[in-house]
């Protein structure tokens, strides 16, 4: 698939109000991506890399922007996700420079739209309106599954890319396979937006009020001796917050 596939119908999600609409855009496009390149696409449609932080900032990446873009699309997923999981392997001395010519080598193979979705993907402000809650329910319309069933498995597994993948290619039968595991980060539960109090309390019924405490919010795998600690982007933080682990080992 090319990359202008993907950048045409994020255009297209981001100039359209309606949420069934944007749902079948999303899904269409899902249906044409190859086995491949489903995480990529999932990824990037909900404004994230696979590869998470790639360790280059806003100055560099403006840097590594080439004036001169591709007159014709050619660019594919497949290369542009080979290209960011380069720059987010390179570690160490002079990597900045292999960074910067990686970047510019992929930003030059762009269409000036190309790069314009590049840049705000890897800066972090792809606004389209494409939320993982969307992305959810594309996957079910892309597949005809449950959109709860997609959900449940996403959150089980950590990772919608991967269970996207599954679902498209296996249908039920892939979704199946996703079962709580101990020391694989479940997706966190988070709030859903109402238009105020008033559509909340009306959404919830009774409710109870507390106060909200700043801290961390982290998961906390053990077996035995062996503890895990996870934090709200499913990273491993283990080493950063060895009381939580001491207390952990002592319940």
């Amino acid at each position: 698939m090319l990359l202008h596939e993907l950048v045409t119908t994020s255009g297209r999600v981001a100039a359209t109000s309606g949420r069934l609409a944007k749902i079948e855009l999303l899904a269409a496009l899902l249906q044409r991506a190859a086995a491949d390149e489903i995480e990529t696409a999932i990824a990037a449609l909900s404004g994230s890399l696979r590869q998470g932080r790639i360790g280059v900032g806003y100055a560099a990446l403006r840097a590594a922007r080439t004036e001169r873009a591709a007159d014709d699309p050619s660019l594919t997923l497949a290369a542009v996700d080979a290209a960011l999981e380069q720059v987010a392997r390179t570690r160490g001395l002079g990597s900045a420079a292999v960074k910067d010519r990686l970047l510019r080598e992929l930003f030059a193979q762009g269409t000036e739209e190309e790069q314009e979705f590049l840049f705000r993907l890897l800066i972090g402000e792809l606004r389209q309106g494409a939320l993982q809650g969307l992305m959810v329910e594309a996957v079910a319309r892309a597949t005809g599954l449950d959109p709860d069933g997609v959900r449940r498995a996403a959150m089980l597994a950590g990772d919608l890319g991967v269970v996207a993948r599954a679902a498209l290619t296996d249908g039920a039968a892939g979704l199946a396979r996703f079962q709580l595991e101990l020391f694989r980060p479940l997706q966190p539960m988070l709030a859903q937006p109402a238009d105020d109090v008033a559509d909340a309390l009306a959404q919830l019924g009774e409710a109870a009020f507390e106060y909200k405490l700043d801290g961390a919010r982290i998961q906390v795998h053990r077996s035995g001796d062996e503890v895990r600690v996870f934090s709200r982007q499913l990273n491993d933080v283990t080493p950063a917050v060895p009381e939580v682990v001491d207390a952990a080992r002592r319940l």
